[in-house]
């Protein structure tokens, strides 16, 4: 059975037999998961009335362990996001109850993002059906494949530069 990216290394084979277009099967091929993995990511999110960028912040915060806080710039750092982008993040949080932001009591320059219980509540039921849905998602693959792929898509990524941040 062919996929869609099949049918166009296809006709780049007829339309340019003199290029090796086989790279842009890998890139096709991951290009097309994220959009599909992204979607089915959420449509789950959104039954816990969360953005995929929200869900990212809370977790982070979450899995950071107690007292379940960051500073901003700690949190934009992990991320790999700007300042701006961050900073509508948690104001969302915050609206929603989720966050409370407050100056750094040791250093005023300094600001303290922190999960509420509600926000650690609601992250920790998220969290439990990403993880489902994820498994869902991955059906598809044995365990064996799902081992072998995430080595090689780690390795890709270190290749491209891509290492863990220090962790505050």
């Amino acid at each position: 059975m062919n996929d869609a990216v099949d049918l166009f290394l296809a006709q780049w084979a007829r339309e340019r037999p003199d290029l090796d277009v086989s790279p842009m099967g890998v890139i096709g091929r991951m290009n097309r998961l994220q959009r599909l993995l992204g979607r089915g990511v959420g449509e789950l999110l959104a039954e816990y009335d969360l953005e995929r960028s929200e869900f990212d912040v809370l977790a982070t915060l979450r899995r950071s362990g107690e007292p379940f806080q960051l500073t901003a710039k700690d949190l934009v750092r992990m991320m790999m996001v700007g300042s701006p982008a961050m900073t509508n993040r948690v104001d969302r949080l915050v609206n929603k109850g989720l966050v409370h932001r407050e100056t750094d009591p040791a250093s005023r320059r300094r600001v303290l993002v922190t999960l509420t219980d509600r926000g650690r509540e609601l992250v920790d039921d998220a969290v439990a059906g990403h993880v489902a849905n994820q498994a869902r998602l991955l059906d598809g693959l044995s365990g064996q494949e799902r081992e072998r792929l995430s080595g090689l898509l780690r390795t890709l990524l270190l290749s491209l530069g891509d290492t863990a941040p220090e962790v505050p």
